[in-house]
């Protein structure tokens, strides 16, 4: 008769060894007997220690842990300067005395600090009530992009070549790439779009946060300045 063993052997698998080993990190200091008979392959095809292996590993983490570290830093010093930009127009925009000031404002500082080649101001109004700004009525804005201010937030990307025409006129031939940010505060409407000549650089919502804000601040500015134009026009 032959003896069953009293605990039958569990079979184990890969899986469940990398598993025990990894919730219990420790055990190659407690069986350190072990170590000489592990075989850790190299690239090169020549066996390495554990600890070899592991001084690499932990080598190439922190290198790319400095990378990631390297581009957030970049990133920040990014929005520092759009910051600081952004302080300087708003300021600018709040000391204009008249409609013109606030559009002049606006369209240097974009272009000339911010280095944005194309910029659109255009307010939707059935009325003239912004002299010297492009006005158009609401209907008009609605057919040609009215899609894209439905959700009331800043967007960026690619636009249809009607799009593009509504918003730059002649230049839209030039534009490969669009930022848009509505302007709504108190019934003022309208839109704020910038656009450049590279197609990827309006690609993701880079910077498209500090638009938001200035053409936050530019509604109220424009709102303060609309009693002065409907003055003018009666």
């Amino acid at each position: 008769m032959t003896d069953k063993p009293a605990h039958p052997t569990q079979q184990l698998d890969a899986h469940t060894v990398a598993e025990y080993l990894r919730h219990h990190p420790a055990f190659f200091a407690e069986y350190d007997e072990l170590l000489p008979d592990l075989i850790i392959p190299h690239q090169s095809g020549q066996a390495v220690s554990l600890v070899e292996r592991q001084v690499k590993l932990l080598r190439e983490r922190n290198i790319d842990v400095r990378h990631r570290l390297g581009q957030l830093m970049d990133v920040a010093r990014e929005n520092d300067r759009l910051f600081e930009k952004s302080r300087r127009l708003i300021l600018d925009l709040l000391e204009a005395q008249s409609l013109e000031q606030v559009i002049a404002s606006i369209e240097d500082s974009l272009r000339d600090d911010f280095q944005v080649p194309f910029v659109s101001l255009i307010l939707f109004s059935e009325a003239q009530r912004f002299p010297n700004a492009r006005t158009v009525s609401h209907a008009q804005a609605r057919d040609a992009i009215g899609h894209l201010l439905d959700s009331g937030k800043t967007l960026s990307g690619v636009l249809r070549p009607n799009e593009l025409a509504f918003l730059f006129g002649e230049q839209a031939s030039h534009v490969a790439s669009t930022a848009i940010a509505p302007i709504q505060h108190q019934g003022l409407h309208g839109v704020l779009a910038l656009g450049s000549r590279d197609i990827n650089h309006y690609r993701n919502a880079t910077g498209t946060l500090f638009l938001g804000y200035i053409a936050d601040a530019l509604a109220r500015v424009l709102l303060r300045q609309r009693p002065v134009a409907d003055e003018v026009r009666s």
